[in-house]
């Protein structure tokens, strides 16, 4: 669901294209010269950048637990999809700019947040196949504001390799999304407003022992475990303001939500121990623990005042020493780290050649 914030961009892109000075370079691969940037600099962390995609809007791209693939989401019209739909590839595949990777999802309706389940066997993702083949309408702004739809139709199912669905998770009137699973593979969390908000839950690897572990008033979403698994990392938009609450309870009963003002927080797998980690303002989202589980990396506009660029930053787990760690001029976002701490894998506008495609982009990640 997070990745139609990229919508938003479209405008400033177009925008920055026209007034940034760009280096052309060749990719090497597809024989087509881009603008942009691969690489900057700056961005101490990252080497050998490797760009995965080439078209459309591709987000949210996870490891398998042996780091050996990559399931994301992606609404590319080259590889036959009208919206969002899952799909699946080796991790050193550099062929897709020519070869569309394997299709996981029905391609019925919406799909979004993929997950590999424990043995990469299967997946676990959500889906508004159920409710309609077509894909659901996608919100305009609302008052002038930027929106996300909560799509009801959305609920959780797990399928095999080949695509085959062999469980649905949840069947609960309204939206269920945004799963993740545990590394102990014992768990999965995910995000629900089956209690008249969007609230954080729980629930074993079958599906089963379903736990509500958020209440506070606002979208939290977007979570992760902690390496050990002893832990949730997660972003929220929480109101505070009589006005603000007015304005998300009106929003939310119209199946949107405003995902300008969001924050990262982190608390046990009960919910217990909650905290406010990040307190920098605009949208804070997109969060991942660091390999040591002593740091969180995450996507933020925090320093801009036009809405982007956004970048990917890191901080402690106290909230301490924020430090910048990609520098592009419009988006990057949704990192992950493999499993072995080795690589990293982010969705980026960067050498896009002055297009609104959204690529994934993997790099070796250097401490």
């Amino acid at each position: 669901m997070t990745k139609e914030i990229i919508y938003i961009l479209t405008f400033m892109l177009l925008i920055s294209c026209n007034n940034e000075k760009y280096n052309k370079s060749s990719d090497g691969i597809s024989n087509q010269t881009w603008v942009s940037e691969l690489e900057y600099p700056e961005e101490k962390h990252l080497k050998n950048i490797k760009q995965l995609t080439f078209g459309g809007d591709n987000a949210e791209a996870y490891f398998s637990f042996d780091d050996s693939k990559l399931v994301f989401q992606s609404n590319y019209k080259e590889w036959n999809v009208e919206c969002d739909q899952i799909f699946i590839t080796d991790t050193n595949n550099y062929m897709m700019w020519k070869e569309m990777p394997d299709k996981i999802s029905t391609g019925d309706g919406r799909t979004t947040c993929a997950y590999f389940m424990p043995g990469d066997t299967s997946i676990i993702y959500a889906s508004t196949h159920l409710k309609d083949v077509e894909c659901p309408h996608v919100p305009e702004r609302t008052d002038g504001k930027y929106v996300w739809p909560i799509y009801d139709s959305y609920d959780i199912f797990v399928a095999d390799l080949k695509g085959n669905i062999i469980n649905q998770l949840t069947n609960s009137k309204g939206y269920d999304a945004e799963a993740t699973v545990s590394p102990n593979g014992d768990k999965i969390v995910f995000t629900s407003d089956r209690s008249g908000d969007l609230e954080l839950y729980t629930m074993n690897i079958d599906g089963s022992n379903i736990k509500q572990i958020t209440f506070e008033l606002g979208y939290d979403g977007g979570a992760f475990f902690s390496p050990n698994g002893k832990e949730l990392v997660f972003r929220s938009s929480r109101p505070k303001t009589e006005a603000e609450k007015t304005e998300y309870k009106k929003l939310l009963s119209e199946g949107l939500v405003k995902p300008t003002e969001m924050e990262i927080y982190t608390c046990n797998i009960d919910g217990s121990n909650l905290k406010k980690i990040t307190n920098l303002g605009n949208a804070n989202w997109a969060p991942f623990f660091h390999p040591s589980g002593k740091k969180i990396i995450f996507s933020s506009n925090h320093k801009s005042n036009r809405g982007f660029p956004f970048n990917l930053f890191m901080i402690n787990t106290d909230g301490s020493e924020l430090k910048q760690i990609t520098y592009d001029t419009v988006f990057d976002s949704f990192p992950m780290f493999s499993y072995d701490g080795k690589k990293i894998v982010f969705s980026s506008n960067r050498n896009n050649g002055g297009t609104r495609a959204t690529n994934l982009f993997i790099a070796d990640w250097i401490e």
